[in-house]
């Protein structure tokens, strides 16, 4: 059965610390390496990643990624300590059967400005994995550094923006993601492959970001939820966002609450969530899905 879910979070907002995502919060994305709430599978320890930007210095993401379960990283906690940015993403992996656990694996992926990540998988993955290769530009298929159905999804967001090159709305980012979902499920149909797929896709370029929340018709989606206020902030143990839901501040998306504070919603399926460069958030059907 496959059955990788990982866990994902994602932060746009004031600068905040790394570790107000990845230790401080009650439900942390460490925590949730080892105890997810939202899994009937509770351990995510296959690797993990994380991805943030530093505007001053470059438009590309850094990443930092390790095949080490992320409750078992002490590099991890010192460089979230210290590290600040207005746009974080970290990610911790379970991997699918048959893909291997390496750090070209471990998410998030980058290509040019981008970072993108994934929660769910792709159903009959080793099956499709040559047509959809042959889909692909000669530039998105050198791109890929791993075996993982993820990164197969990012080779085709990068040849229908050009992430390389260009910075794209949310509008195009979304009408993108609807895409790639719809050609591999298309692929999965053709196949004739019974469809479960899990297609909970994040990307953003560090100033804007999309996500969506997709599962095959008939199936349980993946958790997936928004939290947007004023500022998000942790302080003696506890994890909150001030004025939750005014608008223009931070906004979390996120596979689980990391917190017990209001105004966790949760994102409905086959929705996605836009988040604009001011902060602004919308909640939509994904583009192109019948």
């Amino acid at each position: 059965v496959e059955n990788a879910m990982c866990r994902f979070v994602l932060y746009l907002g004031p600068e905040i610390t790394l570790d107000q995502l990845i230790t401080e919060p009650r439900n942390s994305i460490i925590h949730q390496s080892h105890h997810a709430e939202h899994r009937e599978e509770p351990l995510n320890g296959d690797g993990f990643g994380i991805a943030w930007y530093a505007h001053d210095l470059s438009p590309e993401p850094a990443l930092f990624r390790s095949i080490q379960p992320a409750w078992n990283n002490m590099n991890l906690r010192h460089l979230a300590r210290v590290t600040r940015s207005s746009c974080l993403l970290a990610h911790v992996r379970a991997a699918s059967p048959g893909l291997g656990v390496s750090e070209s694996n471990c998410h998030p992926f980058r290509a040019g400005r981008y970072a993108f990540m994934h929660n769910g998988y792709v159903t009959g993955f080793q099956q499709i994995k040559r047509d959809l290769r042959r889909e692909l530009s000669d530039t998105a298929y050198a791109q890929i550094a791993g075996s993982t159905d993820s990164e197969h999804i990012f080779a085709l967001l990068q040849d229908q923006l050009d992430l390389d090159h260009a910075s794209h709305d949310t509008t195009a980012l979304a009408a993108a993601l609807g895409d790639a979902i719809a050609a591999v499920s298309h692929r999965i149909k053709v196949s004739e492959i019974e469809d479960d797929s899990h297609l909970n896709l994040a990307i953003t370029d560090g100033q804007r970001a999309v996500v969506t929340r997709h599962v095959a018709p008939g199936h349980e989606a993946n958790s997936l939820f928004v939290h947007r206020g004023a500022r998000y902030r942790c302080e003696d143990g506890l994890c909150r966002m001030d004025a939750p839901n005014e608008p223009g501040g931070a906004v979390l998306v996120a596979s689980e609450p990391l917190s017990d504070d209001p105004g966790w919603e949760a994102v409905p399926v086959n929705h996605l969530v836009r988040i604009e460069t001011d902060r602004h958030v919308t909640i939509e059907p994904i583009p192109g899905l019948s």
